[in-house]
């Protein structure tokens, strides 16, 4: 899918196989007049019909003109409440019908497609984002795979409301976003016999491939083993599956500036262990890895943005399975930091990994840590699927990215830190266990993971309810969006 910003002097004339017209609450846009005209009222007789209102996210296609095989009328609602929630209204109305569709090109007059808080720039870096977003299809072990979008390229023509270079600027940042949560979809949606640690390990390499800025380097069992990552290690002990801690590097910025570091959850599936979770659902646990897949997908974005800054990712990579040679309930195991941890529940995993993660994270003397993680099902019974859980030690870098899940409309909730919660965690046999009782899961779980990022501003998000959805199942490649945005703007970019 490409995406070209070109001013259109004559939008009557102007040759494309769909032109798209906003509509405004049955009033014809100048694009739309311009383009009613030439069709001899085509336009407004078909809204006197009555059947199309311009609601936004309505959309209906009309034969064309000379200049266009056909014109899409794209519905936007009143014109005095078009701000951004009728704007997303609107681009997924468009994106369906472009789905739909069996034009290879089209042609936007997106001029109009703006108003008090709904900037062209931001609509524009929008569309493309969920444009690509619906181009993608899951193709890997189907043998009759969905037929993929016919369309290959959209032109939009901002006309004198924006810059045509400000408008590409736009149009490729949606797109490389759009790119990013495609892989951390694809990642996600692979199959666990196929989306293993080595797997992943792989796919690191391969984002480093031909690009001097990135390097990864994989950390194997026997080095975490000589780190002292027990935490980490105790996760694998009963999987064939051998964890893998993956670290890539891109250098955008000045050699001596402290990197973003980003920490992804990378349970490729997740049985729970000896602490066996029930079989409904068991087959979700593939997704257990996409706060590593949002890391993927936000460091391929970065990359294809070239953004001017430094960031790590950093992937903890394992599978938790049973067998005679897994950790047990009760079992006491060591973390590289030094703490010990009793594990009273082998299928709270995912801060076992991510522990010894942060622990190594400090290693790289770090601007800033974000974690991302599926953690907890008491974050989905929390917030439901809408906003991922925010917890942090640092206030501005809590509000950093919670603005930037604003301004994407990938959202997330501030949830507490506080010391109280902390005491649950109390163990006889072990510095900390791993489980806080029933109560306020998520939060427990969080402040597990704070006892290891006391040394630079640190932030947790548990994506457990965004990150893929039951029903359609499927990955949703959140928080790439969030987490790019937020890169963004420590960039200055």
């Amino acid at each position: 899918m490409t995406f070209t910003a070109k001013q259109t002097a004559d939008i009557a004339r102007a040759k494309s196989q769909c032109a798209i017209a906003p509509v405004f609450a049955g009033q014809l846009s100048e694009a739309a007049m311009a383009l009613d005209k030439a069709s001899a009222g085509a336009l407004g007789k078909a809204l006197a019909l009555g059947d199309f209102k311009g609601k936004a996210g309505q959309t209906l296609m009309l034969p064309g003109t000379a200049g266009a095989a056909r014109i899409l009328l794209l519905g936007c609602g009143e014109s005095a409440k078009f701000d951004q929630a009728a704007a997303r209204e609107t681009l997924e109305g468009l994106n369906k019908a472009l789905s739909d569709c069996n034009a290879k090109e089209a042609l936007l007059h997106a001029a109009e497609l703006q108003a008090e808080g709904v900037e062209l720039p931001w609509l524009l870096e929008t569309l493309a984002r969920g444009l690509v977003g619906h181009s993608y299809r899951y193709v890997a072990t189907v043998s009759k795979p969905k037929d993929p979008m016919v369309l290959g390229k959209l032109v939009v023509n901002p006309g004198s409301a924006l810059a045509v270079r400000a408008a590409q600027t736009a149009l490729d940042t949606g797109a490389a976003v759009g790119r990013g949560m495609n892989l951390a979809r694809e990642l996600g949606n692979l199959p666990g016999n196929i989306c293993t640690p080595t797997y992943l390990a792989k796919e690191a390499r391969k984002l480093a491939r031909g690009n001097a800025r990135v390097t990864t380097q994989v950390v194997e069992e026997k080095q975490m083993r000589e780190l002292g990552m027990g935490a980490l290690l105790s996760v694998s002990a009963g999987s064939d599956e051998p964890a893998k801690l993956i670290v890539i590097e891109y250098k955008g910025g000045k050699a001596n500036a402290a990197p973003q570091v980003l920490v992804g959850k990378g349970i490729t599936f997740d049985s729970g262990g000896i602490s066996i979770k029930p079989g409904a659902k068991m087959d979700e646990m593939k997704y257990d890895m996409c706060g590593a897949a949002s890391v993927f997908g936000t460091m391929q974005a970065v990359v294809e943005m070239a953004l001017p800054i430094n960031i790590t990712g950093i992937i903890a990579a394992a599978e938790n399975m049973p067998s005679g040679g897994a950790t047990k309930p009760g079992d006491v195991v060591t973390s590289m930091a030094g703490k010990t941890i009793e594990v009273l529940n082998t299928d709270a995993e995912g801060r076992l990994v991510l522990c010894d993660a942060l622990t190594y994270a400090n290693r790289l003397k770090p601007a800033a840590v974000i974690d991302i993680a599926t953690l907890t099902g008491a974050c989905v019974v929390a917030l439901g699927s809408h906003a991922c859980a925010v917890y942090a030690n640092n206030e501005d870098l809590a509000e950093q990215l919670l603005t930037a899940g604003t301004n994407t409309h990938d959202r997330g909730w501030r949830m507490p830190l506080w010391d109280d919660y902390s005491k649950q965690l109390k163990s006889n046999f072990a510095d900390l266990a791993n489980i806080g009782g029933p109560e306020a899961g998520s939060v427990t779980a969080a402040c597990f993971l704070s006892e290891f990022a006391k040394d630079y501003p640190w932030a947790h998000l548990d994506v457990a309810g965004a990150a893929w959805n039951s029903s359609p199942k499927g990955a949703t490649g959140r928080p790439v969006a969030m987490l790019t945005r937020y890169l963004q703007d420590r960039s200055g970019a």
